[in-house]
């Protein structure tokens, strides 16, 4: 079997790669700092969680490393900006799947410091680590964020990057860092663009909390989401599962090292079109409130996905409305349990 590290194994995406990788059977090593990973969410899939483990999950300091194993997964605490956790993660990898960062756009803006320090110094901390414990591909978690407030869609790989955030330099300084591991130190490496990326698990994070979730848990509370906007602003709405499923293809499909794909549905919904649905679904008619638009936030965002089927074969399996039935039944259950 090969063995995988998924990086930010215990947050929102990187938990669903492991349920997945589980599910297939493969050995899995996770590196997470528990920053926004939750031990909670390694249980997925899988028995619960030693009650050991999750206190030192939560109390150990960020930088100690704390190991636990399970059957086929390694879990180690450990953090990115720490050469040393990337060394003892990357021993024996075969493929490194790197979700582990900062992700906010607006928390960037406040705070461009920490996005420079996890997601450029620690990447490349992975990268160098990967590269010297012989991994055969890493497989980076980029964004669209770096197309900026572009006028041209839909986004093809190919355009030149109009940046507005210091997370989007942080991904695509990321990017720039992977090509130069693959041209130079042997290591082929894939960029994934995320767009949008929502589902089961998607943590709420006080005001930077990512507009789904959000707006779920405020229909179900019976309180208006709030738009920062007109609410015409639209996104490339991605489902987590198709982010699961480009991500296992990035690491295995032949001759793709060094290329750079959009994971998206490749076509857009507005922000009322969202509020419309998760009215739909929960039978109500409740409005939004309309705030200011927020710094960093783009108007549109909708991928060109010729790329992603052609040359990675990951196709989208869910559209947006189907992705979004099932992210509303989780939340809605989670709702209902009073968790």
């Amino acid at each position: 079997m090969a063995k995988y590290l998924v990086t930010g194994g215990a947050g929102f995406i990187g938990s669903h790669i492991v349920e997945e990788l589980r599910a297939r059977g493969e050995n899995i090593v996770i590196l997470d700092n528990f920053y926004s990973g939750k031990p909670e969410n390694l249980a997925a899939g899988a028995d619960a969680l030693p009650d050991w483990y999750r206190e030192k999950a939560a109390a150990a300091n960020v930088f100690d490393l704390v190991t636990w194993s399970q059957g086929n997964v390694t879990c180690i605490k450990g953090d990115i900006r720490d050469y040393r956790a990337c060394v003892k993660a990357c021993h024996g990898v075969d493929y490194v799947l790197h979700q582990g960062a900062l992700r906010s756009v607006p928390k960037s803006m406040d705070d461009p410091y920490s996005y420079n320090a996890v997601n450029i110094d620690g990447t490349l901390n992975l990268l160098r680590a990967a590269r010297e414990c012989g991994a055969k591909r890493f497989v980076f978690a980029s964004s669209s964020s770096v197309y900026g407030d572009t006028d041209q869609f839909p986004q093809k790989e190919t355009a030149y990057p109009l940046l507005i955030s210091p997370y989007a330099l942080s991904k695509l300084t990321g990017e720039y860092y992977c090509r130069i591991f693959a041209v130079n130190y042997g290591l082929e490496t894939v960029a994934l663009r995320y767009f949008n990326v929502f589902g089961p698990r998607q943590a709420l994070d006080d005001e930077y909390a990512v507009v789904i979730p959000k707006f779920i848990t405020c229909i179900l509370n019976g309180e208006q989401p709030p738009i920062f906007g007109n609410g015409k602003q639209s996104r490339d709405f991605s489902f987590v599962k198709n982010v699961v499923k480009a991500n296992l293809a990035a690491a295995v499909q032949p001759k793709v090292g060094g290329e750079v794909f959009n994971v998206a549905c490749g076509r857009d919904n507005s922000v009322l079109q969202l509020v419309e649905f998760l009215n739909e679904f929960a039978g109500t008619q409740i409005e939004p409130k309309f705030l200011p638009v927020r710094l960093g936030d783009v108007f549109k965002t909708h991928a060109d996905i010729t790329k992603l089927s052609a040359l990675l074969n990951a196709a989208p399996d869910y559209d947006f409305k189907q992705g979004l039935k099932i992210t509303f039944e989780w939340f809605k259950q989670k709702y209902a349990a009073g968790r």
